[in-house]
């Protein structure tokens, strides 16, 4: 295979921004760059223009770095039935093209921050790209418990927008805050092996379905949610979030997760998976707009 050329087509062509938007996994680049976002405005405490370079190269590193991550995982993505249609298995962009595509992100996303918050905001946006394509993406065939260190990605982002709007690194609030977004990223992939986990090993990818029986996934992910919630309670003891609406809020948010996701310790129970990312996604949005209330207003 001539891997400077487009695979085999499998589909009508798409839009060239449908490709690119693919690629760069905007829907999911969109999410890191509000917790970026977020960070920012806990960390300064108002919303202006300064926020928009930062947010911009965050969601344009995010987007860079999921391109890469395709290039990196062309095959597997072409033995697995969920991404078999992505841009580089489905033949809808080259390798040579998605190269440029992957750069073009990187490229622009790092110069909206180095000209925008500074470097040391880069520097951690950086660090992310790296955590993700150098670390994470190879952990990912070597360890079925690749999710946990990769989690930090999630960390990332928000310490980006913290000090990008003036907080300090090393502020235990901005460890705080970081730490609630590492926590929520495992539910998810605990959540897509119990949906995906036959397709992970057909990819031969290690994958927790070959060690643990279902019901104990489903455990494990009951422990990392809860665990999220504990973080989350900590959030007003840490001064993270100050006002009494604003914390109850949280609190009551996070006591309504947990209580929802309690049948997962019932090995008879049937488990909607799409409706619980649906649920920990809206969980996430609502804490994070909170957290913006409580320092906007």
């Amino acid at each position: 295979m001539n891997i400077s050329k487009p695979l085999e087509k499998k589909n009508k062509p798409d839009s060239f921004l449908k490709v690119i938007s693919q690629l760069g996994k905007v829907r999911i680049s969109i999410p890191v760059a509000f917790t970026t976002l977020t960070g920012y405005i806990l960390s300064h405490g108002s919303f202006d223009r300064g926020i928009v370079l930062p947010v911009l190269g965050i969601f344009l590193l995010a987007s860079g770095a999921s391109a890469l991550n395709q290039i990196q995982e062309m095959e597997i993505d072409l033995r697995m039935k969920r991404t078999s249609n992505r841009p580089l298995p489905g033949g809808r962009i080259s390798l040579t093209g998605a190269w440029i595509v992957t750069l073009g992100f990187f490229i622009s996303g790092s110069l909206a921050l180095i000209l925008g918050p500074g470097w040391l905001t880069f520097l951690v946006g950086f660090a992310t790209f790296i955590w993700y394509n150098a670390i994470y993406t190879p952990l990912k065939r070597i360890t079925a418990f690749a999710a946990v260190p990769g989690s930090v990605v999630g960390a990332l982002p928000p310490l980006a927008g913290w000090v990008a709007g003036g907080g300090l690194l090393a502020d235990e609030k901005a460890y705080l805050l970081g730490f609630f977004f590492f926590i929520g990223q495992i539910p998810h992939f605990w959540l897509l092996l119990l949906k995906f986990g036959e397709q992970y090993e057909d990819a031969s990818l290690p994958s927790m379905t070959k060690l643990l029986s279902k019901i104990q996934i489903k455990r494990l992910t009951f422990i990392w949610i809860a665990a999220m919630a504990v973080v989350a309670f900590a959030l007003p003891v840490y001064r993270v979030i100050f006002l009494q609406w604003t914390s109850y809020s949280v609190m009551g948010l996070s006591v309504l997760l947990v209580a929802y996701f309690i049948p997962l310790l019932r090995n008879s129970h049937e488990f909607k998976v799409g409706r619980s990312f649906v649920l920990i996604n809206l969980y996430y949005l609502l804490v994070m707009l909170i957290m913006i209330s409580d320092r906007l207003f």
